[in-house]
């Protein structure tokens, strides 16, 4: 039965989404369905900028090392560098690519080419040139905003793309070639269809897929995190527990990436959070900064956290401020559960569960009840989330039993882009979308999840298809077969790894393969072992490499060599 947390979260939620409530909902109709929906929700991505900023103009909003603005000086540039896209014939809809690591001046692009009415085009900062150009005309971008090293890696690989520098530091300086004068060209208006954004996701049919969103999908999951974040807070306030202060954050997951996006960057606004950013992680720099910073909420995938509380120096931080330390992108090991909150007492562990194709909205598993059911991820989030479990022919299995774990919400995204049969594959006729990862229920409706049915690794909360690593083997000419699947790791949680027979009289060395790899994958990518067979890779009844076989076999070899994985 639900637990005692469960009851009293359900009845905070139930006055937060109450008629005459700012999170009251109303329906709207997609995928011939009526969806239940926040009604006060902003039109826009803008205008939810244009109103959080103007409510907590004169509170701090980004701290990037010497950096800080608040959040109506961060409004004041991203709407010169707007002004300054639409001098430049920007117009509503055109795919503008936004490519850097975390700083200040990506979150002011970011905003200014959705106030310019483009559909911002987050690219992964770790790939490589050929990816990124790969991303770029996949979606047809008409330019692209691009820190210096990225700016390199994309002319090397298409000289031709469009392409305006930005810096890090300094906004006046770093932003120098976008940022015109207060007020120059007028912005259009944004409405809820309107595209928004396209975020990249990999899948196991290898490349990358465009996933693309309309405001509304994004806006409508921004205030679902809001939603969870106010009824836990609410939770909080009545034991007496609830932060102090201005809520800070600290930005140490991929701005490009939907963790990094929507839960962390877009609920800030309407937080008023603070935003303390780090260009790389670093588990040391990470505690400082929450001591310095007063960080009172803390994100990131399973392995930060856990490296927080296992750092030999933690005991020279006072962490005292932070209040959750929230996980995402990967489940986290059992153990860890529990060694986070002996470890860091003044706060909760949390796991979130969400998609890119579903704007990060899916399940949340909170506190004491994360504590007593630390192998699930938790709940549907209420009140616009539904989940499923569905069957190969999609209809609903019973409780209990393992099946297709499924998400419909108005969140939810509108499709990848110019790829309509990857769309139809992925959402089901009303409006499910099917994520490729097995689960199953419980009585209490918490969700377990128990295998991937799609072929892919996730290393560190980053998602790697095996096919597209198979096939970059293979382009190498002396490779004759090759498998790739995930690995156990201690620190990533899997990691990925390969097999690959020679063709008959080729002497291929695995130093040659590697460096070979490392001129077409990402680094995040390339397999951390690579063991050449000397026979025919085992074949099921199909004439497929039997990757079950292949996995178990060199997990035994892996195990024995490492035995903390």
């Amino acid at each position: 039965m639900p637990s005692e947390l469960d009851a009293e979260l359900m009845a905070i939620m139930d006055r937060l989404v109450a008629p005459g409530e700012p999170l009251e909902c109303e329906t709207t109709v997609r995928f011939g369905r009526k969806l239940p929906a926040f009604r006060q929700a902003p039109a826009s991505l803008p205008a939810l900028f244009d109103d959080s900023c103007a409510k907590h103009g004169s509170a701090e909003f980004l701290v990037d090392g010497p950096v800080r603005l608040t959040f109506a000086e961060t409004w004041a540039l991203a709407r010169r560098v707007a002004g300054t896209l639409r001098a430049r014939g920007i117009g509503e809809g055109e795919r503008v690519g936004i490519a850097g690591r975390n700083s200040a001046n990506w979150i002011i692009a970011y905003m200014a080419v959705l106030m310019a009415g483009a559909c911002a085009t987050l690219l992964n900062g770790w790939w490589t040139g050929e990816e990124l150009c790969e991303g770029l005309n996949l979606v047809g971008c008409g330019l692209v905003l691009a820190d210096p090293e990225r700016a390199v890696r994309i002319a090397e690989c298409n000289p031709g793309t469009p392409v305006i520098v930005f810096g890090h530091g300094a906004p006046e300086s770093g932003l120098a070639p976008l940022l015109g004068p207060a007020g120059a060209a007028p912005l259009p208006e944004i409405g809820p269809d309107d595209l928004a954004t396209i975020l990249f996701t990999s899948g196991s049919t290898g490349r990358a897929k465009g996933a693309v969103s309309n405001h509304r999908s994004v806006v409508q999951a921004t205030i679902s995190y809001l939603a969870q974040t106010l009824m836990v807070l609410e939770h909080l306030t009545d034991k007496g527990d609830a932060p102090e202060g201005q809520p800070s954050a600290l930005v140490n997951v991929p701005l490009f990436h939907i963790t990094g996006e929507v839960p962390l960057l877009l609920q800030s606004f309407l937080l008023g959070r603070k935003l303390v950013l780090m260009p790389k992680w670093d588990a040391l720099e990470a505690m400082r900064l929450i001591e310095a910073e007063r960080v009172s909420y803390f994100v990131g995938v399973p392995l930060m956290s856990f490296e927080i509380a296992t750092h030999p120096e933690r005991g020279r931080f006072d962490l005292s401020s932070c209040k959750a330390f929230a996980a995402g992108g990967a489940p986290r090991p059992i153990d860890h559960v529990n060694l986070i909150r002996a470890e860091l007492p003044h706060g909760f562990p949390l796991l979130g569960y969400g998609l890119t194709e579903t704007n990060a909205v899916g399940c949340g598993n909170f506190n004491e009840n994360y504590l007593a059911k630390p192998g699930s991820t938790g709940r549907a989030s209420r009140p616009i989330v539904e989940l499923a479990i569905l069957d190969d022919d999609g209809a609903t299995v019973p409780t209990g039993a393992v099946g297709e774990i499924a998400i419909r919400s108005v969140a939810n995204f509108l499709g990848y882009w110019n790829d309509p049969a990857a769309t139809a594959a992925a959402v089901t006729a009303d409006g499910f979308f099917r994520t490729g990862d097995l689960g199953q229920r419980d009585p209490d409706g918490y969700l377990f999840i128990v295998d991937r049915k799609k072929d892919v690794i996730i290393r560190g909360g980053e998602n790697i298809a095996s096919v597209e690593v198979e096939q970059a083997i293979y382009a190498h000419p002396d490779v004759a077969e090759a498998s790739v699947f995930g690995l156990p790791d201690a620190r990533y949680g899997e990691v990925p790894a390969a097999v690959w027979l020679a063709k008959p009289g080729r002497m291929l060395s695995e130093a040659d393969l590697r460096e070979f790899l490392a001129a077409h994958l990402s680094p995040f990518k390339l397999p951390v072992r690579l063991w050449r067979e000397e026979q025919p890779l085992p074949r099921l009844g199909t004439e497929k490499v039997d990757k079950r076989a292949l996995r178990a076999r060199y997990a035994r070899r892996w195990e024995a060599a490492t035995p903390d994985a």
